[in-house]
């Protein structure tokens, strides 16, 4: 997302960077604040989390893959960055989200090099499949039946649509593919987190609990055996 916003020479100020003085009533005027010390690293910090909230605001997960000829004319969103500066973003909304699905669009975005070119760069949908197909046989049914997908960005409900139909396209005939995601925006962002609560309270866990000494003396096999 920000390596499309400065092709395009939108500049993403950090919100420490200014402030806003009112020079009249209701108009207010962008003053630059110095802060000779601050390090590279924590101002693309805070551009970063801009450039998330636009993410997360205005984008979209298409339906189809992404196709530049089909998405040129679509209408553009606007946002409003910190410092009052408005942005106009277009068919970026849907590429860029379409990079989890298609990595090697991301090469058509200015800037990027080297991400999407690498052939052990996989789509989400090949991703959960890789993963369901290195579980046992037996339980590959269940595990394609019960996708669970978190996140509090506001697309997430395009995107399990979207996912569950192309991790069905590749799954065996008779497989019953099912994508869940909660309504509740906050209930799927800490929902990893709920899960792990829930399965640090049963009595059956601590059977699985192994500590540093057991770990250090018997390494990765000795989990394996315990935890299998």
């Amino acid at each position: 997302m920000m390596k499309s916003l400065e092709s395009k020479g939108v500049v993403i100020r950090p919100r420490y960077s200014f402030k806003k003085k009112e020079v009249s009533p209701g108009d207010y005027k962008v003053v630059d604040l110095d802060f000779p010390n601050t390090t590279d690293s924590y101002r693309l910090y805070h551009m970063r989390a801009i450039a998330s909230d636009i993410k997360e605001t205005v984008c979209r997960v298409p339906d189809t893959p992404f196709d530049e000829v089909a998405y040129a004319n679509v209408p553009t969103t606007s946002y409003e960055l910190p410092d009052g500066q408005t942005i106009e973003v277009g068919a970026a909304r849907f590429k860029i989200p379409d990079i989890l699905f298609n990595p090697f669009l991301s090469q058509t975005i200015p800037g990027i090099d080297g991400f999407g070119d690498s052939t052990s760069i996989r789509g989400l949908p090949r991703m959960v499949l890789e993963s369901v197909n290195r579980c046992d046989v037996d339980i590959r049914k269940e595990l394609l039946s019960s996708i669970l997908l978190s996140g509090g960005s506001s697309s997430i409900l395009q995107l399990k649509d979207r996912l569950e139909k192309e991790v069905l396209e590749e799954s065996p005939q008779n497989a019953r593919v099912k994508v869940l995601a909660s309504g509740n925006s906050t209930e799927r962002r800490f929902s990893v987190w709920i899960g792990g609560s829930i399965l640090a309270s049963l009595g059956s866990f601590q059977q699985m609990w192994f500590s540093k000494a057991e770990y250090e003396e018997h390494g990765v096999s000795y989990i394996q055996r315990k935890c299998p």
